[in-house]
C-alpha cells in the first residue's frame, strides 16, 4: 500500500507551539518504523510552527507563501534527519531546486526511491504562492499514485461543528468527500477538497496525539473519521 501522510507543523511542535520537539518527531519515526513493511510512505508537513503567511499583515501574499514554503522545508529536513538517526532511510524533495539540500521533485524519482524502501518528504509545497500545503498534499498523492492520504491533526476526526466551540459537535465515523464539500467541513482547504474530490482520494482523519494513532490508521483500530470517494 502507498500512503502520504500529512502532519501539521504545530502538531510537531508539542506543547511549545512553535519550532521543533523532538520526543514527538521521535515517536513519529518510532510509528512508521512499524508501518513500514509493506508499505510505501511519504510525508508532508506543514509550516505553521514557524510561519503562517496569511496572517502577516500587510506583506505581500506571494513573499508570504515562499517564506511558508521554506518553513515547510525547514521541518522536513530536521524530521527526515531524525528518522535517520532511528535507522529510517530518508530523501527530500522540493519542487525547486535548493542545492545540495535536497531532490528535485519529479513522479518517477519519488516512486523509484520509495521502491527502493525510503521514506520521502516532499517539502516546499507546489513551489508556487497562493496554494497550501494542504493542495501540495493531495497533489503529491495523486502524483504518487498513492492509495490514501492520512491526515494527522491536533483534533480526532471531522465534526458537523467546531467542537472546541460546540460541545454538542457531531463526529463523523464516516462521511463522504462529495458531502464534506457540500457542508464546507474543513478537512482541508476547498481547492485541495475540489481536487480530491475530482479525482477520488480518499482520506482518513484523526489525533497525531492519540497513542500510536499512525499504527492504528493502518489498521482496525483506526478510531478518526474516513473520508470516502
Amino acid at each position: 500500500m502507498r500512503i502520504l501522510l500529512k502532519l501539521s507543523g504545530e502538531a510537531l511542535a508539542g506543547e511549545k507551539k512553535t519550532g521543533f520537539d523532538e520526543p514527538t518527531v521521535r515517536e513519529v519515526a518510532d510509528q512508521i518504523k512499524q508501518i513500514m513493511k509493506g508499505n510505501e510512505i511519504a510525508i508532508v508537513i506543514g509550516g505553521g510552527n514557524f510561519w503562517r503567511g496569511r496572517t502577516s499583515g500587510s506583506m505581500d501574499r506571494a513573499k508570504a507563501d515562499q517564506i511558508g514554503m521554506l518553513a515547510t522545508v525547514m521541518n522536513c529536513l530536521f524530521v527526515s534527519e531524525v528518522f535517520r538517526t532511528e535507522g529510517i532511510d530518508t530523501e527530500v524533495f522540493t519542487p525547486f531546486i535548493l542545492g545540495t539540500f535536497t531532490t528535485q521533485f519529479s513522479k518517477e524519482a519519488a516512486i523509484k526511491s520509495m521502491q527502493a524502501g525510503k521514506v520521502v518528504f516532499f517539502a516546499g509545497g507546489t513551489g508556487h504562492p497562493y496554494f497550501s500545503t494542504d493542495m501540495g498534499t493531495v497533489l503529491r498523492a495523486l502524483e504518487i499514485e498513492a492509495d490514501s492520504v492520512l491526515l494527522a491533526k491536533s483534533i480526532d476526526g471531522v465534526y458537523d461543528d467546531d467542537p472546541s466551540i460546540n460541545p454538542n459537535a457531531k463526529k463523523f465515523d464516516e462521511i463522504s468527500l462529495s458531502e464534506v464539500v457540500k457542508r464546507g467541513l474543513k478537512v482541508v482547504d476547498t481547492p485541495a477538497s475540489a481536487l480530491a474530490l475530482e479525482n477520488k482520494m480518499p482520506f482518513l482523519v484523526f489525533d497525531l496525539n492519540e497513542e500510536n494513532s499512525i499504527v492504528k490508521a493502518m489498521s482496525k483500530d483506526f478510531n478518526g473519521t474516513r473520508v470516502t470517494v
